[in-house]
């Protein structure tokens, strides 16, 4: 079998690497907490190509040997599902963008963050010991179908040996990103409120100070603004203590999520041919009008 020329200086590669540069469709991994949704696909892509027996040359900017991509960041925190679009299933990705997404999110009353989860400073505290099931079960209904939401500014923190670094949602004011405008310490304001959809939204679980959700939505929604104004409709204050994704599109974290152990050029093709069929039947929430998410499909070579 002829093999192909190998990213590092022209040498021939072999049927490992004819197997990987075949591979075309979207799968799904598991996403751990701690790594960005890029490091996770940047690592992906180098297990990969060292399986393959490529070698890369990181001081040129070449066009990519291999195409890859994922749709739809999970904040550093959180965990779960992150769908992976590989060769021409890269241009499937913005359809996975646009559909539903289920979470499981347990929140926190009484205290809120300045990154509305656990990774964030403390900016308020407030009672909540007279809030009862019954009166968070029937705020909930005001946060189902379409509703209005304002997109967090803040997207996570990662902590390093030296500083805490904190980064901010991928939104852009006159086209430059938000994080690029703070770093300069020029004033941001809050985006003002834009439309999402929640399909569903129940109660699991009330132990306060913690309340456990299941949340399914459309794209372009945040779990931890919701959880934050929660709080606020309870007159007190919540931010996010735990945030799993469960499902994105037809994929699911049970059923399809490939872990780490099984980031392999076979167990990936495995994959891709079990989730074909998974694509033409994914259920569609018919009643509603199709908006964009205002989220982005990342390759691996993308800074975020």
């Amino acid at each position: 079998m002829a093999g192909r020329e190998g990213g590092g200086g022209g040498a021939v590669l072999g049927e490992a690497a004819d197997r990987l540069f075949a591979l075309s469709g979207l799968f799904a991994v598991y996403k751990p907490k701690g790594p960005t949704s890029a490091s996770v696909l940047n690592r992906l892509k180098e297990r990969l190509l060292a399986e393959a027996g490529v070698q890369t040359n990181r001081n040129k900017r070449k066009k990519q040997i291999l195409k890859i991509g994922h749709g739809g960041t999970l904040d550093s925190a959180a965990t779960g599902v992150l769908v992976v679009g590989i060769g021409k299933g890269t241009k499937m990705l913005r359809a996975i963008l646009a559909g539903s997404k289920k979470y499981t999110a347990i929140g926190r009353l009484g205290k809120a963050t300045d990154t509305l989860d656990a990774t964030g400073k403390v900016t308020e505290e407030k009672p909540y010991d007279k809030i009862t099931k019954g009166d968070l079960e029937n705020v909930l209904q005001k946060f189902t179908g379409d509703i209005m939401q304002v997109p967090p500014l803040y997207c996570g923190s990662t902590v390093t040996a030296v500083r805490s670094v904190i980064r901010y949602s991928a939104l852009k004011k006159d086209g430059q990103r938000l994080s690029s405008l703070i770093k300069r310490g020029e004033a941001v304001e809050a985006k003002p409120a834009r439309p999402v959809r929640v399909y569903s939204l129940s109660l699991q679980r009330f132990q306060p100070p913690l309340f456990t959700l299941d949340v399914e939505c459309g794209g372009g929604f945040y779990v931890r603004s919701l959880v934050s104004d929660i709080g606020k409709e309870l007159s007190t204050c919540a931010s996010v203590q735990e945030l799993t994704r469960t499902k994105q599109g037809p994929f699911t974290l049970e059923e399809h999520a490939l872990y780490e152990d099984k980031w392999t050029i076979d167990e990936i093709a495995r994959s891709l041919e079990r989730c074909t069929s998974l694509l033409p039947g994914e259920p569609s929430h018919k009643k509603f009008k199709t908006e964009d998410s205002g989220e982005t499909a990342v390759s691996c070579e993308d800074k975020r």
